[in-house]
């Protein structure tokens, strides 16, 4: 048996699309014939992103919950209503076998009218503390992927099978072959350290400026920094672009992770669920910044799974703008250092993590095929 029919669903951040458009090329991989639908947000970044993988998205009105008291949130309970109302029709139509969340706003209403019309769903849970939706529809969810350990305090134990993030595949190959081509990609030096900051998708206000603010410690030549600053912080960010040193690069957003990553010696990085897999996966020396900006505060949750191995610096996001480069700085010194935390972050990678997550959506497909099928037979 193989997946013909599957519908994806999540997004807002390359956090839950990376990972989703991982595993629809995994299943393609194993069935090229296979009919694969994206279920988004309207207005959020998988609306761009998907179709420029090739795959078709529909956009469902679904929103947040606004932090401050705004109109939006009173049009939220239409929203979610609308969400459903649409969900529940593109999955009748589309009929699929199987409907797969990777986390993101859409992911909760499409879940929901999937598991209300009997289509089995899974589940892939990215962080070490899972968001409440996702502990809901895990309640009737076939199988739940999980990418950390010790998650049987969230879900049913019989339903969790710890596969790991998917990764982006370029990602697998190895990296240090790359150095040169990601030096004259970037316009920089192959033999000086260099320092990555990336702040996801759509950047990070505290990495910004506090590395915008530390920018005379990199007048020397000495370190060159690779800077994500995201698309968000674009425009904000261009005004002094043109002043800054040779060995400073700025990009809004960085399609070549694989390069990024072959250059640098240290990175600074938020501690979304993605991010720490793939610098599982590359082993560089990292510190984190978890943001405080998200549900549960699962960044400090997911960063404090590799700190307290050793295998990862913290710098909280308070402490950023005195902190973080002055330990980055001592951190692009200490060879020994860097070694181990490399060693430790290795231990975390699981590089098998989409295949693994394709084979239970596989086993899930057979089992309510075959349960179908009695059922009927029986009846």
């Amino acid at each position: 048996m193989k997946l013909t029919k599957v519908i994806i669903s999540g997004g807002g951040t390359g956090g839950h699309i990376f990972p989703a458009l991982a595993i629809a090329d995994e299943i393609k991989r194993s069935n090229s014939s296979a009919d694969i639908l994206f279920i988004g947000a309207e207005g959020k970044m998988e609306m761009e992103k998907v179709p420029q993988a090739g795959y078709p998205i529909v956009g469902l009105p679904i929103m947040g919950l606004q932090r401050k008291l705004t109109l939006k949130n009173l049009l939220l309970p239409f929203k979610i209503l609308q969400s459903l109302a649409k969900a529940f029709f593109v999955i009748r139509r589309f009929k699929p076998e199987l409907v797969i969340g990777v986390g993101g706003y859409a992911s909760g209403p499409t879940l929901q009218m999937a598991q209300l019309l009997g289509v089995p769903t899974l589940l892939q849970e990215q962080n070490s503390f899972p968001g409440k939706t996702n502990q809901i529809l895990a309640r009737k969810a076939k199988a739940i992927c999980v990418a950390y350990p010790n998650m049987e305090k969230f879900f049913d134990p019989e339903k969790i099978i710890l596969t790991g993030n998917p990764v982006r595949a370029y990602l697998l190959q190895d990296l240090t072959a790359l150095k040169a081509e990601a030096a004259t990609h970037f316009g920089l030096n192959p033999n000086k350290a260099t320092l990555f900051v990336m702040g996801g998708s759509l950047g990070a206000k505290t990495l910004n400026h506090a590395l915008r603010a530390a920018l005379p410690a990199f007048e020397t030549g000495a370190i060159q920094v690779l800077w994500q600053c995201g698309k968000s912080y674009e425009q904000e960010l261009a005004q002094f672009k043109e002043s800054l040193p040779a060995n400073v690069k700025v990009f809004p957003f960085i399609q070549r992770m694989d390069l990024a990553y072959a250059l640098s010696t240290v990175i600074i990085s938020r501690a979304g669920a993605l991010s720490v897999s793939e610098l599982a996966l590359v082993a560089k020396p990292t510190i984190l910044v978890p943001s405080p900006n998200v549900a549960e505060d699962h960044q400090t949750k997911n960063a404090r799974a590799l700190v307290d191995r050793a295998a990862a610096v913290l710098v909280t996001d308070a402490q950023a703008s005195e902190k973080l480069v002055a330990t980055a700085l001592d951190l692009l010194t200490d060879v020994a250092q860097q070694q181990e935390l490399s060693a430790a972050l290795k231990s975390f990678a699981l590089p098998n993590a989409t295949k693994a997550i394709v084979e239970v959506c596989l086993n899930s497909a057979k089992l309510w095929s075959l349960y179908s099928h009695l059922s009927r037979y029986t009846l």
